[in-house]
């Protein structure tokens, strides 16, 4: 029994060994593929056109194989940024070079070259694991390496980290991979009040996630937007889960009241007053929504700084201005939903944005419904209510 539960543990710790699946789609991988294939085959001719057929160095450098990995198959990886690729090289160049020349044991300057190059590149933030490569490569690479001497900069290192690079950001950017997969930053509070954001009140906040990676203390293959965004999605998909399938189009109201570019301010401020509403989608003749006008825009058309000075602003500017037309003041583009967006998705928009009603569109872009804050209240409580009943 003892000699089988140690089996069961020794094989439980080989397959500690194997990771787990690549998550990611077929399509997603062959994209990876064709983007390291062009980015070497790009790199590697235009250092040979670059430098002559007759040159001497070699046109490409095998640390540059590891970095296609990195800047194709993982662009938002921290270590896969420009400032990485293009500063972890030099920078591991540099300490490679140096370290070559004045250290004459082979071993001890490839040691030294590696352990100095990742404190470098820690220190300046520029962290690339290829760029270890790249220091052995100058202590490694024999005579003709070492013929170059902080030349190896330049050539190959230099001409081969920026044309990869460049191939890189056109290739990604040209795929939908947003590149340089720069941090995200948060919005700013729009109501200029101590109050955190409203994401923040409830579940994790900004400060949580920066506390629990600075006590876990391991650089990560992920940025820290990145891994916000999944740790708020994976609560977004667990709220789903539990409040069902509610939709925009089950929640939002269908009698919109709407006006076209051209309404005048006069008409739109008597539409928002007879029907008690606070916002109106603006529509082109097909009904798609090209803006929103609010109460908002009407008291800043106004351009009053004062309570009294607005009440009579706004009364001169109803009496008078026939002329004007909603599409001057219109807040636009519009923000809009789709019909089939689940209700959870549309929290996160109104709240980060500051909006208190959202247009609903179909799959043709055409103005369907409105859904205002008290809608989305009212479906967030049928859905907890449901689930508490489910409960019990």
């Amino acid at each position: 029994m003892t000699e089988g539960v140690a089996v069961n543990d020794f094989l439980q710790w080989l397959e500690g060994f194997i990771p787990d699946r690549v998550a990611v789609s077929w399509r997603e991988r062959l994209r990876a593929c064709c983007g390291a294939l062009l980015g070497i085959l790009t790199t590697g001719l235009m250092t040979h056109w670059l430098l002559g057929p007759t040159s001497a160095l070699p046109l490409l450098v095998a640390p540059m194989g590891a970095s296609a990995v990195l800047l194709f198959a993982l662009p938002a990886s921290p270590l896969a940024q420009p400032w990485s690729i293009i500063g972890g090289n030099l920078v591991s160049a540099v300490v490679g070079v140096t370290c070559a020349m004045f250290i004459h044991d082979v071993t001890l300057a490839a040691s030294l070259a590696i352990a100095l190059a990742i404190g470098a590149m820690l220190a300046l933030r520029c962290l690339h694991p290829p760029s270890g490569a790249v220091a052995l490569t100058a202590v490694l690479g024999g005579a003709p390496i070492h013929a170059l001497g902080y030349s190896f900069l330049l050539a190959p290192i230099g001409i081969n980290s920026v044309l990869l690079l460049a191939v890189a950001l056109i290739f990604n950017n040209a795929t939908r991979h947003r590149y340089p997969h720069s941090a995200r930053h948060a919005h700013n509070n729009a109501h200029r009040t101590e109050d955190r954001p409203h994401g923040d009140r409830l579940g994790f906040t900004h400060a949580d996630l920066d506390f629990v990676l600075k006590n876990y203390n391991e650089v990560l293959d992920v940025s820290r937007d990145d891994l916000e965004s999944l740790l708020m999605q994976t609560e977004m998909h667990a709220y789903r889960r539990r409040l069902g399938e509610i939709t925009c189009a089950d929640i939002m109201s269908r009698d919109v009241i709407a006006v076209e570019s051209g309404t005048s301010l006069q008409q739109a401020w008597q539409q928002l007053q007879e029907h008690q509403v606070a916002a109106l989608p603006v529509i082109d003749n097909a009904r798609r929504v090209i803006g929103m006008v609010t109460m908002a825009d009407f008291i800043r058309h106004a351009g009053a700084d004062s309570y009294d000075g607005f009440r009579l602003s706004l009364r001169q500017f109803l009496r008078t201005g026939k002329s004007d037309i909603v599409g001057q003041i219109m807040t636009h583009p519009a923000r809009t939903a789709s019909e089939h967006m689940h209700i959870i998705e549309l929290v996160s928009m109104l709240a980060e944005y500051g909006m208190r009603h959202i247009p609903i569109v179909n799959a043709e872009q055409h103005l369907v419904g409105i859904v205002s804050n008290s809608d989305l209240i009212a479906g967030l409580y049928r859905g907890r209510l449901a689930d508490l009943q489910e409960m019990a």
